[in-house]
């Protein structure tokens, strides 16, 4: 039902091609797109995707300047064919640091696909795990039962299986409520190699698994 995904080999990608990071990331645009075309081809009913965390603010200034006008471009270019998909958008993460022009063109976003129905696509971004719980818990007083209303992700199922590509094997502070139970899958492929097939080999190693949610294997 949810898959989550952390995109990950972007600069690798593009130094093992003696290209500029800035080449990488526009590879990794084109593959996030792709990708989002595939899971809703295969049924996936909701895509979280880790876009920019909250620890990128620290990147060089020029690299986080052109990630943010990529978004830009992005965002300007494909929500209409996103929305022609049945895709809705939602964005999660501190926006205090985007700039407004950013802000106004994610609000336009996701006010035009609200209603859609098919993929719900979720994307990170100025997204941190501890600083979306730390907010949570100031936000419900302390109310264990008002806590995961207060989260970015309320309404939304924890997701099944989460993917990382790029070859490391760490979480690096996404959606540290919401994997309590969720399967791992990492891949070797860097980010902007990762397509459709390594889509449904991911999926299909899941479904071989069993999960337990702390239960006992009878």
């Amino acid at each position: 039902m949810h898959i989550a995904i952390i995109m990950d080999g972007n600069g690798r990608w593009a130094k093992a091609r003696g290209l500029p990071r800035t080449a990488g990331h526009k590879a990794g645009a084109e593959a996030t797109r792709k990708i989002i075309a595939a899971a809703k081809k295969l049924g996936v009913q909701y895509l979280t995707i880790f876009a920019f965390s909250h620890e990128n603010w620290n990147r060089p200034k020029a690299e986080v300047g052109f990630l943010m006008e990529l978004l830009k471009m992005q965002l300007k270019s494909q929500i209409g064919d996103l929305h022609k998909n049945g895709v809705r958008l939602k964005v999660i993460g501190d926006r205090a640091r985007l700039s407004d022009d950013i802000r106004v063109e994610i609000e336009k976003a996701e006010k035009l696909t609200v209603s859609n129905d098919g993929l719900f696509l979720q994307v990170g971004l100025g997204y941190g795990g501890r600083q979306e719980i730390l907010q949570a818990v100031a936000l419900s007083g302390g109310d264990a039962g008002k806590f995961e209303a207060a989260l970015f992700t309320h309404g939304i199922p924890e997701p099944d299986l989460l993917i990382r590509t790029g070859g490391e094997k760490r979480i690096s502070n996404f959606l540290l409520w919401q994997i309590a139970y969720t399967e791992l899958y990492f891949s070797d492929k860097l980010w902007p190699d990762f397509g459709e097939a390594d889509l449904r080999a991911a999926i299909e190693d899941y479904a071989l698994r069993e999960r337990r949610f702390g239960g006992a294997d009878e």
